[in-house]
């Protein structure tokens, strides 16, 4: 299928790129943008990519800017939400494979065309890599519109665990040409735009995620669900967060579970989310394993609170919300030296580092706290601080920034653009 794609996309030259910017501060006084932004999954779906996105679309509201919001139907009867500055359009969708809770956008272009000539907007960002995705990108290119794009999700990765291994290097070559050609690419983490720039990304940009800092807190923390888990203040709570799929290594966790069981035979984990690998996780459970099911707001605050040390084995992430809401929470978490814990964690101080090539490191990560219960609590409070300076507000400006430049490199008549990787973290 992406090979095909890729041969009707071959029309689309990559861009030439070969300044960097620097992203500066932009204050809310200055001309609103009109901005549209095209989405595949915007909540009530459930996932980092819907979540970041609607706090960066609530936050650009919330700076005076117009925003367009274009997404498939979720489901049938929906409405779309129009507001002062606000406004959806709902296209067609089906299920994506694999994941048949979300929607894949159809090709629109004709309709984003149409939409676009009569309004047109200052820029166009592109959220998700999909069909919609794709035809946003060709409209936008045709009316000569600023571009920015999002590269949130690692296709060519998640493909290893679905048997598509074979398919990997097409979609890796489809989401370069689809990122290539837009003006500006933001990517969450330094350590991802470092691997895509090597791999022929260009114009990448660092914009992390930012974490609901009001929300995910140590004082969440409740003895009463601590009480329902069947665990005393002295029993130390595991705690994963996340979808229960195959490429979030969801083994490795039950793994490093079991054997930090024989150190702390006290010792539960909770597993909080859903997924296609649930039934069978359950199944093979002992009676410490926990599924907690889909948990949000202030539900999953108190979760989160009430445990003592977050797990999380994924390879698979762009960035991995679920690592700032834990560290934010007052958890010691412990990662691979990947996505955000790779950029964000310092191994031994605010959380623990294992080699990516090597499961026993995590292991050996979780047992080393579990043993030493005073610095498993020191490290969840440096945690908390080092989130505790990532709220929106912050992020939210730097992508406003990004998509400054974007348009006034188009209004200048194209100058020379975006280079290898410019941080644009604030």
């Amino acid at each position: 299928m992406f090979i095909k794609l890729l041969q009707c996309f071959e029309t689309f030259a990559s861009m030439s790129i070969t300044s960097t910017i620097h992203v500066e501060r932009i204050a809310p006084t200055q001309a609103a943008l009109k901005i549209a932004v095209v989405t595949e999954t915007y909540p009530p779906d459930i996932n980092g990519v819907a979540h970041t996105l609607s706090k960066i679309v609530l936050g650009l509201r919330e700076r005076g800017h117009v925003v367009w919001l274009i997404r498939p139907r979720q489901q049938a009867g929906q409405t779309a939400d129009h507001t002062s500055n606000f406004k959806e359009v709902l296209v067609r969708g089906i299920p994506i494979p694999f994941y048949k809770q979300l929607r894949m956008g159809l090709p629109a272009k004709r309709e984003l065309l149409k939409l676009w000539t009569r309004q047109r907007p200052d820029v166009v960002h592109i959220a998700t890599e999909g069909p919609l995705g794709w035809s946003a990108l060709q409209a936008a290119r045709k009316l000569k519109l600023p571009i920015s794009t999002d590269f949130r999700t690692n296709f060519h990765a998640y493909s290893q665990h679905y048997g598509l291994a074979w398919l990997s290097g097409a979609i890796l070559a489809y989401m370069k040409k689809f990122h290539n050609s837009a003006d500006a690419t933001m990517v969450p983490t330094a350590n991802l735009a470092h691997e895509l720039g090597r791999k022929g990304f260009r114009g990448l940009h660092v914009v992390p995620r930012g974490v609901e800092t009001q929300l995910f807190s140590p004082a969440k923390r409740d003895a009463g669900l601590r009480a329902q888990w069947g665990v005393t203040d002295d029993s130390p709570v595991m705690l994963y967060v996340g979808r229960i799929a195959v490429e979030k290594n969801l083994q490795l966790v039950i793994k490093t579970y079991q054997a930090a069981k024989q150190l702390q035979p006290a010792l539960r984990l909770v597993m909080v989310g859903d997924g296609p690998m649930r039934a069978e996780l359950e199944q093979a459970q002992d009676k410490g394993i926990i599924f907690a099911g889909f948990r949000t707001g202030e539900d999953l605050a108190r979760h989160y609170a009430s445990a003592d040390m977050f797990v999380f084995a994924s390879k698979t992430e762009t960035f991995g919300n679920v690592t700032l809401e834990a560290m934010a929470s007052g958890l010691a978490v412990v990662a691979f030296d990947h996505a955000a814990a790779g950029d964000i964690i310092r191994n031994g101080v605010n959380g623990m580092l294992a080699d990516p090539e090597s499961e026993p490191s995590f292991v050996m990560a979780a047992q080393s706290l579990l043993n030493a219960p005073e610095n498993l609590r020191a490290i969840g409070l440096r945690a908390a601080t080092t989130a505790a300076s990532m709220g929106w507000p912050s992020i939210v400006e730097a992508t406003e920034a990004i998509m400054r430049r974007v348009v006034w490199q188009e209004e200048l008549g194209g100058m020379p653009s975006l280079g290898p990787a410019s941080l644009a973290a604030p």
